[in-house]
């Protein structure tokens, strides 16, 4: 099967470093399934790719008001429409006046602690982004924070992290960290790890990007 996957990259705030680290990630797992991946930080490209036999769009770590009307336009119906989009890390944290975009995220990111090490409680090992992962996971990132948790409302959450495990949560005891959900037709999995550049080149971390990405495409079903 041929095709490709979208990655969309555009900043209007902070930028991560990790960005480069996380296309050439995606890359090289779209190749593995035969499929290319187009890199874009302008709107009007993300629009064009996205009616052109697109397998799954990625938002990887935007952040601020990166879209125009027409490219809104273009997300809303290729999601509503049948088509996979997987939000990394900072995806939570761009088009904060665009309502849809909130729900399609699922959580808004309000602020995080210093990076630190932490637990990551995956409760939902039947997924291929979490089946390879033990039940708890030590990791170091940035610990977001959202203004509400993403749970119900047809969100199957996939992991979450202990506020107990380290310094400066805000969200208590239900601090959700990976979900996916149906919208539409289509299919939206979004989760807020993969701050650091090195992330992108650890197994597990891989390995959960990559199901997650061919969930999203439709290509793992879990």
């Amino acid at each position: 099967m041929s095709g490709h996957v979208a990655v969309f990259t555009a900043t209007a705030g902070y930028r991560h470093d990790s960005i480069g680290a996380g296309v050439a990630a995606l890359a090289g797992l779209a190749a593995a399934e035969g499929l290319s991946v187009r890199h874009t930080e302008d709107p009007r490209e993300l629009e064009r790719q996205l009616a052109d036999r697109c397998a799954a769009v990625v938002f990887l770590s935007p952040t601020g008001e990166v879209l125009d009307d027409d490219a809104r336009r273009a997300l809303r119906a290729y999601v509503t429409g049948g088509g996979g989009f997987l939000g990394v890390h900072a995806a939570t944290c761009a088009e904060y006046d665009w309502p849809w975009y909130g729900e399609l995220t699922g959580a808004r990111f309000t602020g995080h602690p210093a990076v630190q090490t932490a637990a990551v409680t995956v409760e939902d090992r039947d997924h291929p982004a979490t089946a390879h992962l033990p039940r708890e996971w030590e990791w170091t990132d940035e610990w977001y924070d959202f203004g509400a948790s993403p749970r119900g409302a047809g969100v199957r959450v996939l992991a979450s992290v202990d506020e107990g495990r380290y310094e400066g949560g805000t969200m208590g005891a239900d601090h959700p960290l990976v979900w996916c959900r149906r919208v539409g037709a289509g299919r939206s999995f979004c989760t807020a790890l993969g701050h650091s550049e090195s992330a992108y080149a650890d197994p597990d971390f891989r390995a959960h990007l990559s199901g997650a990405l061919l969930w999203s495409a439709g290509r793992a079903h879990e």
